[in-house]
């Protein structure tokens, strides 16, 4: 059975967007940080999966000259890893490798884990973790905690009724302020 994990950067007061729906500040260029992210676009070849808006936002970037030049080993492994956008609105999804599903997503993320191959990751996308939560469907959740306080924004737990306990499996500081926490139910 395959296992499906959250991969978000939160602030220090726990929000993954600010008020504006921006992220941009979770995004520093710094060689010890990159290494790490590079490493980890590099772990396996499972689909990513994506609500509409981070699929649009990252289908705007990883594509491009830019991000091949900036980070290219993250570059490619974002083109060439199966995706997956869970969106009502959207008709098509462009993006090479890219599947859209647009109806019941947690019984076809049910169907997904049941399915041979490697793990599963979701990457942002807040409503639909705050939805696979609920059903309980994630296994892991992957937090990189930036030194900055937000004051207000979106969680990734927004809606989530009830108490999710968690046991921290990882932990590792980074010298740009960040901390990398894991957690499984």
């Amino acid at each position: 059975m395959r296992r499906l994990s959250v991969f978000n950067s939160v602030s220090l007061d726990g929000y993954f967007t600010d008020n504006k729906g921006d992220m941009s500040w979770a995004h520093k260029n710094d060689p010890e940080f990159n290494d790490f992210v590079a490493s980890n676009a590099k772990g396996g070849n499972g689909p990513i999966l994506f609500g509409r808006v981070t699929y649009q936002m990252m289908s705007s970037f990883w594509p491009t000259s830019q991000a091949i030049e900036m980070f290219p080993d993250v570059a490619i492994a974002m083109q060439n890893l199966p995706k997956v956008v869970f969106s009502r609105t959207m008709d098509k999804a462009e993006w090479s490798n890219t599947r859209l599903v647009k109806e019941n997503i947690a019984n076809e993320v049910r169907k997904m884990k049941e399915e041979d191959g490697d793990d599963m990751v979701i990457m942002g996308s807040g409503t639909i973790v705050s939805q696979l939560t609920q059903e309980g469907l994630i296994d892991e959740y992957q937090m990189v905690v930036n030194p900055i306080v937000l004051g207000s924004g979106r969680t990734m737990f927004d809606g989530v009724k009830d108490r999710l306990n968690l046991k921290r499996t990882n932990i590792r500081s980074f010298e740009n302020g960040n901390v990398f926490m894991v957690y499984v139910r």
